[in-house]
């Protein structure tokens, strides 16, 4: 392939079915995390990320991948993920510093980026339905800050549904990120 060609829908074709997704190696060894891990239905391999829980990898037509799997990876999509509306609250209080700097680091690269959290909805977040002394005010106002600020999509879902949706997410950014060349050359 030349640096000025343009992938076909075949070749865009051929490079999702390489899809790998990338899983931090913070993220815990748990039963959980395995049975998530499975529900990707696709290879997944624990590498460093610089934020973000998960990304992905593509094998591209010239048979270099997308990132280069000996070093930190910056991803340009990312999925973070919370376990429920305590484990967020936590972010945005005691952690928020931490939590804040990885937004930072994903912003500065235009990272398109994602927050799961599990065993939630905005329901619950309004009304308080969490284990923190958290404000729902104040909690709701720090959610929809950071949508704004950080382009942050937020993505409330069942503890059992979340491997599936991390896999469609990154699925379909690397798709759309293909149909509109950002991969060619």
């Amino acid at each position: 392939m030349n640096c000025h060609s343009k992938m076909n829908i075949f070749e865009q074709k051929e490079v999702l079915k390489t899809i790998e997704i990338l899983v931090d190696t913070r993220e815990q060894d748990t039963e959980k995390s395995r049975k998530r891990y499975e529900e990707f239905g696709v290879p997944y391999t624990k590498k460093t990320l610089s934020y973000g829980d998960y990304t992905y990898n593509l094998i591209l037509p010239n048979g270099t991948k997308l990132y280069d799997n000996s070093e930190t990876i910056s991803p340009i999509c990312a999925v973070e993920r919370k376990m429920n509306l305590d484990e967020l609250a936590g972010c945005f209080t005691r952690s928020r510093q931490r939590f804040q700097r990885e937004f930072e680091r994903a912003l500065d690269n235009h990272c398109r980026i994602y927050l799961l959290c599990e065993n939630s909805n905005w329901e619950n977040l309004l009304n308080g339905k969490y284990r923190s002394k958290f404000h729902p005010k104040a909690f709701a106002a720090s959610t929809i800050a950071w949508m704004i600020r950080y382009n942050l999509n937020v993505i409330f879902c069942k503890e059992e549904t979340s491997g599936k949706l991390i896999k469609e997410v990154l699925y379909r950014d690397a798709k759309e990120r293909l149909e509109r060349g950002e991969f060619d050359g």
